[in-house]
């Protein structure tokens, strides 16, 4: 009893873990954007791997509803190194609260995968062929609200 009371009290003292704890908007859907920048000369190795070992786990969590969309695009044109990119994934998910509570896809990587030696070696090697690797979550801007 005391400790509840001690943490209610923290709670109204700071205000902020409440804030913390509280999801926003969860009934909207969230999207991040995964960013890939391979080694040079390794960017079709990257694609193969991912398309072979990755992509069939995104689509598996879009048929369970976990994540609404999946798509990747790929840069265009050249930039500077330190700008460069080679592949982005975005992610579309049910909503912020899906896309940010633990998800163990361990049961999903045997049914999907299962020759686990060869699955395990491949997403090593996608990982080894990175210069870099980010994640970035975005909201979409409304230019026409004032």
């Amino acid at each position: 009893m005391k400790v509840l009371i001690l943490l209610l009290g923290g709670l109204l003292i700071n205000p902020f873990l409440l804030a913390q704890t509280t999801p926003t908007g969860s009934d909207k859907p969230f999207v991040v954007e995964y960013y890939y920048k391979t080694k040079w000369g390794h960017a079709d190795e990257f694609l193969r791997l991912f398309k072979k070992n990755h992509y069939p786990l995104l689509k598996k969590e879009v048929e369970m509803g976990r994540m609404l969309k999946v798509w990747m695009d790929q840069t265009r044109y050249h930039t500077t190194e330190d700008g460069r990119w080679d592949y982005r994934v975005t992610i579309i998910f049910k909503n912020s609260t899906v896309a940010n509570e633990p998800f163990d896809e361990a049961a999903l990587k045997k049914q999907l995968f299962p020759d686990q030696q060869t699955y395990e070696r491949e997403e090593q090697r996608r990982f080894e062929i990175l210069d870099a690797h980010w994640d970035l979550p975005v909201k979409a801007m409304d230019l026409e609200s004032k």
